[in-house]
């Protein structure tokens, strides 16, 4: 049943391929990776009321789909998952910023340099002075964005503590907090945060610039010819740079002062339709990973629970090894490792899915485990002399009893997949800390949005609790006399 489900899911699923997938229309669809945190290159804006991801990298990626005659699919996601998405085809092209060092250009082809850029220190106020330079930040305390040139640079600097993070707000974030005590970013992104944020100030500039490309799959030569075309068109009309400054001018138009000083709960009427979207794809996620991890749960457990010996290694290896590993490694063997491996390419959702149901397969087994083996073996036997087989009466005398005595442990499982669904967050799945991170982003405020996601998930949780009480009660009934 599983194995049909993620089948007709993955069929359903959009693959991306060299030039375009085909959509349900028929028409050719061309899938964009980027990080929407770089603002003004891509980020989150909310445009009559619906969130939307924006910016000049956002504008030059729509110039490319109409030359191709495609339609623009965003995907939008870490800043170091961008370079595996684009290795195992799950996005066409990636457009995010991203500088064509050497060491990617062994990985993946880019395009001609499109835009170039200084690297710039963000530091507090308070340190304008102490850090004027890159060669005045040894020994200090650097907020880097992971995987990015910064990093590269960052790690050039001699005894600099580096702390790598996915997003740009994050590493702000760091800085506001004392954590770090500078930060190396572009200087087009640094002017938003400088506008917008007060106890930031530019340090001297480092005079190296660095280009900006677009990342296409190894190989890819007809995408790669059709982008460049559509570069050397932008750049002959100048588009490019009219493309930053209206970019620019719609980062400038976030009215942060504003958000910043609405309180928690003028934050989520504003942006309940976000934590909304979120709730509902992490219930579908829990109860899809939980439905099928029964599944699974029981199948191991009966393999463990079997009298053959090869049946009782298999369901012993599998439980040691998913409760052995973390299960974001299993994500990314899931979500990148197969597609790279198999050419297999499963959306957020399905890979969000399998994970959890995998993940929760192995300790529901445990959980079985425990429950047939506390129900009395003389019930089996007596059955079994009733000319019951083994299977039936499994099925109608034991199962059901270990069932019910381990109803209070599944429903526990069940809140623990709700909570530990946030994971898939990092491969871009809309869930509540998706939403969350993206309110951050649009708001600027570091701790209303997550307070919220914080106060759904518990009272989700928390009536998820009361209802498998009463239901717990409810199947108890029968043994109170």
């Amino acid at each position: 049943m599983l194995l049909t489900f993620l089948l007709f899911l993955t069929a359903a699923a959009p693959v991306a391929l060299a030039s375009g997938t085909t959509n349900s229309s028929g028409g050719k669809k061309l899938v964009l990776g980027t990080s929407a945190d770089f603002a003004p290159y891509e980020f989150h804006k909310v445009i009559n009321g619906k969130d939307e991801i924006v910016g000049f990298d956002i504008a030059i990626a729509k110039e490319i789909a109409k030359d191709l005659g495609a339609e623009l699919v965003i995907e939008d996601m870490g800043f170091d998952g961008l370079l595996p998405a684009l290795q195992s085809g799950r996005v066409d092209l990636v457009v995010s910023g991203m500088t064509p060092t050497d060491e990617r250009k062994q990985s993946i082809d880019f395009s001609e340099p499109y835009y170039k850029s200084k690297q710039v220190i963000m530091v507090r106020n308070v340190d304008k002075d102490k850090y004027p330079n890159m060669k005045a930040l040894e020994n200090a305390k650097i907020g880097v964005q992971k995987g990015s040139i910064q990093e590269t640079i960052g790690q050039k600097i001699p005894g600099a503590k580096l702390t790598s993070l996915d997003k740009i707000s994050d590493i702000v974030l760091q800085l506001q907090t004392k954590r770090v005590d500078a930060a190396i970013v572009e200087d087009t992104v640094a002017a938003g945060y400088l506008d917008d944020i007060i106890g930031l100030a530019p340090a001297v500039p480092d005079e190296e610039q660095v280009e900006a490309a677009i990342g296409i799959r190894k190989g890819n030569t007809e995408l790669l010819k059709a982008v460049n075309q559509t570069l050397e068109r932008l750049k002959s009309e100048d588009k490019i740079q009219q493309m930053v400054t209206d970019a620019s001018l719609l980062m400038a138009d976030k009215d942060v002062d504003k958000d910043k000083s609405k309180n928690i709960f003028e934050v989520f009427w504003q942006f309940k339709s976000f934590y909304a979207t979120g709730v509902g794809y992490t219930l579908l996620l829990s109860a899809l990973g939980v439905f099928f991890g029964v599944i699974i749960g029981l199948i191991i457990c009966l393999f463990r629970l079997h009298d053959m010996a090869i049946l009782r290694w298999i369901g012993t290896a599998y439980v040691e090894v998913i409760r052995g590993t973390p299960m974001l490694v299993q994500l990314m063997i899931i979500y990148y490792g197969v597609s790279l491996t198999f050419g297999i390419n499963f959306t957020a959702l399905q890979a969000g899915i399998m994970t959890l149901s995998i993940n929760s397969g192995a300790y529901l087994a445990e959980i079985f485990r425990a429950g047939v083996q506390g129900v009395d073996r003389g019930q089996l036997e007596a059955a079994r002399s009733l000319g019951m087989g083994r299977a039936s009466a499994m099925r109608y005398i034991i199962l059901p009893q270990a069932f019910k005595a381990v109803l209070p442990a599944i429903g526990n499982e069940f809140v623990t997949i709700i909570k530990e669904s946030s994971i898939i967050s990092v491969i871009g799945m809309v869930d509540i800390m998706y939403q969350a991170s993206v309110v951050k982003n649009i708001t600027y405020q570091g701790m209303n949005p997550f307070l919220i996601a914080a106060a759904i998930y518990f009272v989700m949780t928390f009536i998820l609790s009361k209802l498998l009480g009463r239901l717990e009660r409810k199947l108890g009934a029968s043994d109170r006399r």
